[in-house]
């Protein structure tokens, strides 16, 4: 692979101008390919198969047009008073335009809805007032009826008229059990409007009302355009006097691609490769060829939107991976390039000799990325392993980048990519006959001691900063983690204050009725059967309302809207789901089925909770098998599994702290802190295993290398670290800054992203990779690269630092020690480490 990456390299240099264009071509195409095939992103996720879809089926085969998503708008009069008449008959003519939309099923005018529920209490109201008035008519009778079988009696005509008297009575008694039954009737029917007085749609002030809008497609598949369209009937005619906002299962913005924190961050890595490089020319070429390698990508990626229902989250996903992984690996071959120059290689030896060293550690380190990312796939969860595919594509074209396109701007570039200062100590060793080399500070390998007090204090700091994890409770964002100023959180927090927090997230219940032999029987179990459910959901201490909705045409399924006391991402809310999905209400009939948005989310993080451990014990074995391939050790590759472990629940417990707990609510979390994201946890154990082992192979190789050169362990480990430190800091602050540039979203989804993969950075490249291994990996001595016989005998030499490239190529090359990580035999006079020295 060295040798191919080396032609590669020179080839690129040859005809720089053509790769150049080749590159320029596949942009415009996949520009092109996106004004053409790019579809609607999704503003939702769903998995096939969970409780919540098999309801939502059930749904759809038994009752037309439910099934649906829904959306909520919702209206305020500026003052707080109650709608005028006027507003009231506005609101109702929006409502009825909206219903009109294509795509939209019903939009509910409110006001009909509560003039509807109030005649149903009139209608009660006088039903009671005749069933007491026939009560009273009906007592009236029997006096007058027992008064004259008492006077028949006493005038000795009871037996003539005892049959009439009978019949009177006969009628009495079937006037009672008819008003008994009415009495129980009208008992249950205000029952029921108790039960669903919080479902109601006018608030009790009257000064807020709820348009709820059904669609016909599922809430995922609801296009941006339906609710585009639905929006703008309420939002573009205005009804004087009131406000609309719209909830977040309607008006879920679309994030943006690019923001002012994303260039932020591109100039902070700016700022980072300035400072290395020192020359402006090298520190644009990495930024240069990772924006556009991500715009290559992320386009190509977004054009396939139309056929595949790809999530808004995804491209976001791929510009950050691909923005970060191309600046990096860039900047690895960039900064060798630059040190065999100031060496004395000549350009195009140079180039050839970095691509096929630091190049073919690239690729190594690409496809441990792109491994794990399309591992994703292996969850089983189509949103999740599509977000992993179009991460891989952007790596995979940030690698094909790094290895034809860097090479042919190196070429242009010539000398530039050194500063002014190093172009002319360069040319003084040159007609002096060598180069000059600054004289580097002399090597001291850490102590026992220090080895040990570095290694406690890594392992206890990633220890406690993980702690929080333990806490961690998996959801999806709602409307109160939406900013403030928007339309999303104004409608969450009028709902929560009018009507109740549960209201933004009602769930849906359906219970399977026994039926009956004859229609009538049929009607009449389900009756009796949806009464007693109801008040059963209603006497649970978590739920706020009960509203019965329907009855299939068989009699064999009702539904009922349920609304919780607490919000949708509520702890109480996952429990109420759990409890009534386990819960029997009448003998005969049971469990219950829930379905609903909060419900659909709390499907959705439970079924990637349970594929998390398997995706990790696949990323670890992984990791395992390429660190013992790349390493040839036995020890190396568990300690840098153990690493990743730490630093993977070390990200995750700042996140938990900061999105959970609502810890620096102030400067970068949420205005209201609840559940972290729910595939963050399965998503962030791929990205930061990757990147993880891409820190390892640049600090761990020169490691390695100086060891097989004949250095002693001791020296070895403080050897690779001092060759790998300053491009490993470099990179990870780049990756830091890249990352961290999206935490200052308004989508929570993309700022518990961005952080998280921002602070596992952090963890991992200075925490673990720069303090823990190295502390191990002197503490273990040259225990740490034995290699059982038997087991070093099958294992490939993948030779990712490029040795025996450099001993073919740089045998003449003029001046200095080799480029790659090796370094200068041990000091003699340095003595033996008694714990594994050589």
């Amino acid at each position: 692979m060295a040798e191919l990456l080396y032609r590669l390299g020179r080839a690129s240099a040859r005809r720089a101008k053509t790769v150049i264009a080749v590159w320029l071509a596949l942009l415009a195409a996949a520009g092109t390919a996106f004004l053409l095939f790019s579809g609607d992103l999704e503003d939702s996720f769903s998995i096939p198969g969970t409780p919540t879809d098999e309801v939502n089926q059930t749904l759809k085969r038994e009752f037309p047009g439910m099934g649906g998503g829904a959306g909520t708008v919702v209206y305020r009069t500026e003052d707080g008073s109650a709608f005028t008449e006027e507003q009231r008959e506005a609101v109702a003519d929006r409502a009825e335009r909206a219903s009109r939309i294509d795509g939209v099923e019903a939009a509910v005018d409110p006001f009909a809805t509560e003039q509807e529920r109030s005649e149903q209490a009139e209608a009660l109201e006088d039903g009671r007032a005749e069933i007491e008035d026939g009560r009273a008519e009906l007592e009236s009778g029997q006096e007058r009826l027992d008064a004259g079988r008492e006077q028949a009696e006493a005038a000795g005509l009871l037996d003539r008229l005892e049959e009439g008297l009978d019949a009177r009575q006969a009628e009495i008694d079937a006037g009672e059990e008819e008003l008994d039954e009415g009495a129980r009737e009208i008992e249950q029917g205000e029952a029921l409007m108790e039960m669903s007085e919080g479902v109601r749609q006018v608030s009790e002030g009257g000064g807020t009302a709820l348009v709820n809008i059904a669609f016909t497609e599922s809430q995922e598949e609801v296009s941006q355009e339906t609710r585009d369209a639905v929006m703008a009937v309420f939002d573009d005619d205005p009804v004087p006097g009131t406000s609309v906002d719209f909830g977040n299962d309607i008006a879920m913005g679309m994030p943006t691609l690019v923001s002012a924190a994303e260039v932020i961050g591109l100039i902070v890595a700016g700022v980072v490769l300035v400072v290395m490089l020192g020359t402006l020319v090298g520190a644009g070429l990495p930024i240069l060829t990772a924006l556009l390698g991500v715009g290559i990508a992320v386009l190509a990626a977004m054009s396939l939107s139309d056929v595949l229902a790809m999530a808004s989250v995804t491209p976001i996903l791929g510009l950050m991976l691909g923005l970060a992984v191309g600046i990096d690996y860039a900047l690895f071959i960039v900064d060798r390039h630059r040190r065999q120059l100031k060496e004395g290689v000549g350009a195009a030896e140079s180039i050839g000799l970095a691509n096929g060293t630091a190049g073919n550690a690239v690729v190594f380190a690409g496809l441990t990325v792109l491994i794990a990312l399309l591992g994703l796939n292996l969850t089983g969860i189509g949103f999740l392993g599509l977000m992993g595919s179009v991460g891989a594509m952007a790596v995979t074209v940030a690698v094909l980048v790094a290895v034809t396109l860097v090479p042919a701007l190196l070429a242009l570039a010539g000398e530039r990519v050194l500063s002014r200062r190093e172009r002319d100590r360069l040319r003084r060793g040159a007609r002096d006959g060598a180069p000059e080399r600054a004289a580097g500070p002399r090597i001291r390998p850490m102590s026992v001691g220090s080895a040990l007090g570095r290694a406690a204090a890594a392992v206890l700091a990633l220890g406690i900063i993980a702690l929080p994890a333990l806490e961690l409770r998996a959801g999806m964002p709602d409307g109160s983690s939406e900013p403030a100023e928007s339309t999303q959180h104004r409608a969450y927090t009028a709902v929560a204050e009018e009507f109740g927090e549960g209201r933004n997230g009602p769930l849906l219940v359906a219970a399977e009725l026994p039926g009956g032999p004859t229609e009538e029987t049929a009607e009449a179990n389900a009756e009796k059967h949806r009464f007693e459910v109801a008040e059963k959901l209603y006497a649970h201490e978590d739920v706020a309302a009960v509203a019965p909705i329907g009855v299939s045409d068989d009699r064999t399924l009702a539904i009922f809207q349920v609304v919780p006391e607490e919000g949708p991402s509520s702890a109480s809310t996952e429990e109420l789901v759990h409890t009534l999905r386990g819960l029997e209400p009448v003998y005969g009939i049971g469990p219950l089925g829930v379905a609903g948005m909060a419900s659909g989310n709390i499907d959705i993080s439970e079924t990637l909770s349970d594929a998390l451990p398997v995706y990790l014990t696949v990323v670890v074995g992984l990791s395992l098998v390429i660190l013992l391939l790349v390493f040839r050790s036995l020890y190396v590759p568990v300690i840098a599994t153990l690493g990743f472990i730490l630093s993977y629940f070390g990200a995750l417990g700042g996140v938990v702290a900061v999105y959970q707990w609502g810890w620096l609510g102030g400067l970068i979390g949420p205005d209201d802190p609840g559940p972290v994201l729910n595939f963050l946890p399965t998503l962030l154990a791929g990205i930061l295993f990757g990147l993880a082992m891409d820190y390892m192979l640049f600090i761990g190789t020169g490691m390695r290398e100086a060891y097989v050169h004949g250095a002693p362990a001791r020296f070895a480990v403080a050897q690779g670290l001092r060759a790998g430190r300053a491009v490993v800091t470099a990179a990870a602050i780049i990756m830091i800054s890249v990352f961290g540039g999206f935490v200052f979203s308004e989508t929570v989804m993309i700022s518990s992203m961005g952080f998280a993969l921002a602070f596992g950075v952090l963890l991992d490249a200075f925490a673990v990779r720069m303090l823990l291994i190295p502390a191990l990996m002197r503490l273990a001595g040259d225990a740490a690269w034995r290699l059982p016989r038997w087991l070093e005998r099958i294992l490939p030499d993948v030779d990712v630092e490029g040795s025996a490239l450099e001993r073919r190529h740089r045998a003449g090359a003029a001046g200095g020690p080799r480029a790659g990580g090796e370094s200068p035999a041990p000091d003699p006079a340095e003595p033996a480490d008694a714990a594994g020295g050589r």
